[in-house]
């Protein structure tokens, strides 16, 4: 059974998550703080965190930092913070998902199950993906085309590195200084022009609606993530 440490100072959320969560057959448990959290974390040892930033006694993406100190544990956070700053630092910090306040409790079920899935396949998944009419391979750096009239495709040296980052972490959103940094380094950081013009370049190759994209998605603000 997934172990599912839900983290939030609020009761009436806590309470409506453990009941939904273990409607559907989690095992969840609770922290109000911070220091609980982090105190339950290393003795429980949970599959997922769901992860509030507004903590009465340590902020959020502290703790966040407190658990990347020593594991891998998928890191949803549920906040109430919509800033594109508040996001994107508790992604840098090593959150894989962001969901804000007031939220679904469906689209959150499903950003635990894609975590979860990825946990289960191993942090990078698949060699192989699929997009519009084409199968990228990323073992042999090869675009094929899945129909006859359907050409393979070149990418260049950077394009393929965006999409090796962005498929082999499905689902995930990537944050634009994750990549710039990975693909241009850390002197790049701030240069976000470039992940749009390579990203407007992969669609009008791989999508069928380069203006309305399926699978190579933008998190205004934020980032970039590959919904296969």
């Amino acid at each position: 059974m997934t172990k599912i440490l839900v983290v939030d100072d609020d009761p009436q959320i806590l309470q409506t998550l453990q009941i939904n969560l273990r409607a559907r057959k989690y095992d969840v448990t609770a922290a109000a703080t911070g220091t609980v959290a982090l105190e339950q974390a290393e003795v429980w040892r949970p599959d997922l965190v769901v992860l509030d930033l507004g903590l009465p006694d340590i902020d959020g993406v502290d703790v966040i930092h407190g658990l990347r100190g020593w594991t891998a544990v998928p890191i949803v956070v549920l906040s109430g913070r919509a800033g594109s700053r508040d996001k994107v630092a508790a992604l840098d910090a090593g959150a894989d998902d962001y969901v804000t306040k007031p939220f679904g409790v469906d689209e959150l079920l499903a950003r635990i199950r894609a975590a979860t899935r990825r946990r289960a396949g191993g942090e990078e998944t698949g060699r192989t993906a699929r997009i519009g009419r084409y199968t990228i391979d990323l073992s042999d750096k090869v675009v094929h085309g899945t129909e006859p009239d359907v050409p393979d495709l070149r990418l260049t040296p950077i394009e393929w590195r965006l999409m090796e980052i962005l498929l082999r972490h499905p689902g995930k959103l990537i944050t634009q200084h994750q990549l710039l940094e990975q693909i241009w380094g850390p002197n790049f950081t701030s240069h976000t022009h470039y992940l749009r013009q390579y990203m407007a370049q992969l669609r009008h190759k791989l999508e069928p609606d380069p203006t309305h994209p399926r699978h190579l998605l933008t998190e205004l603000g934020m980032g970039y993530r590959f919904a296969p």
